[in-house]
């Protein structure tokens, strides 16, 4: 049990030492068919992958990995100077077909067991919401997951994950070579410039994803990187 909730056991033989301690969450989408196929994978010992927790469509959620241990979910990424991102971070996978098998919304149910375990594992090991991340956030090059319909705002509102800026909004008017060095200062791996636009836009403007800078992307960066981001929650 973790704070209420019950934990299925699910023993996943991937998982390895970890080198850094706890300081974000990853959250991920399957990008299967089905959740038993997700499960069955990521106990697979040849497949290599694994997470720390699994959430169910119904809201079941089952544990992998124990969290002392480094599961094998992010792959190789970058987040606000840690390249290791496995030996850092708490794997969350979250039951979707994701972009290749007919993406959809999550359930309210995933919601309802995801939002807990979040607000559980972020106060216990003293995460910082803006290290509650996706996982195309910290592999923009690679990764679309968990995608613009994953509600952050449900996580934001709660002061769970950084919120979408949308008071006091302000042009910087920075270049686009400005722009992408204070996309970099967020915490972005920037070496692919379009990727880490597309990824940053998924994140914190869902409604249009294009890759291109402009002067909304602008001011939303901008408000994220003040001490106290003015957003909707």
């Amino acid at each position: 049990m973790i704070d209420g909730l019950e934990i299925l056991d699910a023993p996943s033989p991937n998982h390895g030492e970890r080198l850094l301690p706890i300081s974000m969450i990853v959250l991920h989408y399957t990008g299967m068919e089905s959740g038993a196929a997700a499960l069955a994978r990521l106990r697979d010992p040849d497949a290599q992958v694994s997470a720390h927790y699994l959430i169910e469509e119904d809201g079941r959620i089952f544990r992998l990995v124990a969290e002392e241990r480094r599961a094998w979910h992010a792959g190789r990424a970058h987040w606000r100077g840690i390249s290791d991102v496995n030996s850092a971070s708490i794997g969350i996978e979250i039951v979707n077909p994701g972009h290749a098998f007919g993406y959809r919304p999550f359930t309210p149910e995933q919601m309802g067991a995801l939002i807990p375990l979040v607000a559980e594992i972020k106060a216990r090991h003293g995460i910082t919401r803006g290290n509650v991340v996706g996982h195309s956030d910290v592999a923009p090059a690679r990764k679309q997951d968990p995608g613009e319909l994953f509600n952050w705002h449900a996580l934001a509102r709660l002061r769970l994950a950084l919120p979408r800026p949308t008071r006091n909004l302000v042009d910087p008017g920075w270049p686009d070579g400005g722009f992408m060095l204070a996309l970099e200062r967020f915490g972005y791996d920037v070496t692919d410039p379009v990727a880490a636009v597309t990824a940053f836009q998924r994140r914190f403007r869902p409604e249009m994803i294009d890759g291109e800078i402009d002067m909304e992307c602008r001011c939303i960066l901008l408000a994220l990187l003040l001490p106290k981001p003015q957003g909707e929650d």
